[in-house]
C-alpha cells in the first residue's frame, strides 16, 4: 500500500512541476487536463505525507518504549498504542482511496424516468421523482436538459427523457437504474385508500467529444472543383473537399472555403458532428434496449426502492437502508442514499481485492 502511495506522490510532483512549465501553461488544453489530473492525486498526496509522519511517530515511540525510565516506557507505551490506532483506521480510509475509480463515473448520463404500473398515478409519481432528482441537481450545481417528454393525462411524466451535465454526474447516480415503488393515497383516488404504484428509471453514461476517436486511416479525401456562384477562383481551383468515413459511410463535404485547408477543416467538422449525431441516436437506442437489463419490466415486485408516504419512510432493498425522513428525500435529500450505495460498491470492491 505504501509503494501505491509513493508512486502516487511522486506522480503528483511531476504535475506540480508540469504546471509551472511554460510550454504547458501556455497550451490551455494540456494545462487544463494537468490541473484537473493534480486536483484528482492531491488529497491521496497530502495523506501520504501525513501517512509518512504518522509511521515515523509509531517508529519513534517504539523506540522509547525500550527506554531505562520506567515512566518514560509507559507514556511510550500510551503514545505507541494510539498511534497505532490512528494507523488502523488510515489504512482502512487509504485503503478506500486506492480502489480504482469507474472511467464512467465523471461522464454526464442520460435518464429516462417511465410510469409503471399504477396509470395515471405511475405518472404523478414519476414527475415526483423527476422534481425529486431536480432538486438534488441543483443542491450539486448540476445542469439538465429536456431531451423528450411525454405527460401524463392526469400530470406527471408517462416518459421523460434528458440529460444530465455537471462533475462526478454518473458517479452519483448509476444507482438509480431500476424499479421505484411509491405506497400512498394517490391524487386521483377518492376513497383516501393507500395504493401501490411505480415508475422506472434508467441511467446511461453519455459519450464526450472526446470519445469520438476518428482514425486518418478510416478516412477517404477527395478533392474536386467547386461548383455553383463563387467568383474565378473558386472554380478554377479543385479547393472543395469531400470526407467519407468509411466504418460508417458517412460523408462530408465543403467548398465554401477559399482554400483547400478551409474546406478540410470545415468538412472535417461536419464529419464530426455527424457521426456524433450518429452515436447519439445509438444510444437512444441504447436506452431501449438496455431497459429491461437495467430497470426490469417496471412491475411493482422489482422494487430497487420503496417510498412510502404513510410512514414517511424511503427504504432502499438492495442494501437494506431505510430512512424515515421521504419528506427531506423527495425535497433533493439524496445524499444518505447515494452515500450509502457508494460505500456498499466500495465494501464489494474490496472483498474482490479490486
Amino acid at each position: 500500500m505504501l509503494d501505491q502511495l509513493e508512486a502516487i506522490y511522486h506522480r503528483f510532483k511531476n504535475l506540480e512541476e508540469s504546471l509551472a512549465d511554460p510550454e504547458v501553461i501556455t497550451d490551455a488544453e494540456k494545462f487544463t487536463k494537468v490541473n484537473k489530473e493534480y486536483g484528482k492525486l492531491k488529497p491521496i498526496a497530502d495523506t501520504y505525507l501525513e501517512y509518512k509522519d504518522l509511521l515515523d511517530n509509531i517508529e519513534s515511540s517504539d523506540a522509547m518504549r525500550k527506554d531505562p525510565d520506567p515512566e518514560m516506557r509507559e507514556m511510550a507505551q500510551l503514545e505507541y498504542d494510539e498511534l497505532r490506532e490512528q494507523k488502523e483506521k488510515m489504512d482502512e480510509e487509504i485503503k478506500i482511496m486506492l480502489i480504482p475509480k469507474d472511467p464512467e463515473d465523471e461522464r454526464d448520463v442520460i435518464m429516462e424516468i417511465r410510469s409503471g404500473t399504477g396509470g395515471d398515478e405511475a405518472a404523478i409519481f414519476a414527475g415526483d421523482l423527476f422534481d425529486m432528482y431536480k432538486r438534488y441537481f441543483d443542491s450539486q450545481g448540476w445542469k439538465i436538459e429536456i431531451i423528450d417528454e411525454n405527460e401524463g393525462t392526469a400530470g406527471g411524466y408517462s416518459k421523460l427523457v434528458f440529460e444530465v451535465h455537471g462533475e462526478d454526474v454518473y458517479s452519483g447516480l448509476k444507482f438509480e437504474s431500476g424499479t421505484h415503488r411509491v405506497q400512498r393515497v394517490p391524487k386521483t383516488e377518492s376513497q383516501g385508500r393507500v395504493h401501490t404504484s411505480a415508475a422506472t428509471v434508467a441511467v446511461l453514461a453519455k459519450m464526450e467529444a472526446e470519445d469520438i476517436n476518428i482514425n486518418k486511416a478510416d478516412l477517404k479525401i477527395d478533392t474536386f472543383r467547386a461548383s455553383g456562384a463563387g467568383g474565378q477562383h473558386v472554380n478554377k481551383t479543385e479547393s472543395a473537399i469531400r470526407i467519407t468515413h468509411l466504418p460508417t459511410g458517412i460523408v462530408s463535404e465543403s467548398q465554401d472555403g477559399r482554400s483547400q485547408h478551409k474546406n478540410k477543416e470545415i468538412a472535417m467538422a461536419q464529419l464530426y458532428r455527424r457521426i456524433k449525431e450518429q452515436q447519439d441516436a445509438a444510444l437512444a437506442g441504447e436506452i431501449a434496449s438496455a431497459r429491461k437489463s437495467l430497470v426490469g419490466s417496471g412491475d411493482r415486485s422489482e422494487k430497487i426502492r420503496t417510498y412510502n408516504y404513510p410512514q414517511n419512510r424511503v427504504t432502499d432493498h438492495r442494501i437494506n437502508l431505510t430512512l424515515h425522513s421521504l419528506d427531506k428525500i423527495m425535497a433533493g435529500g439524496l445524499e444518505p442514499i447515494i452515500e450509502g450505495l457508494q460505500v456498499a460498491e466500495n465494501a464489494d470492491k474490496l472483498k474482490e481485492g479490486v
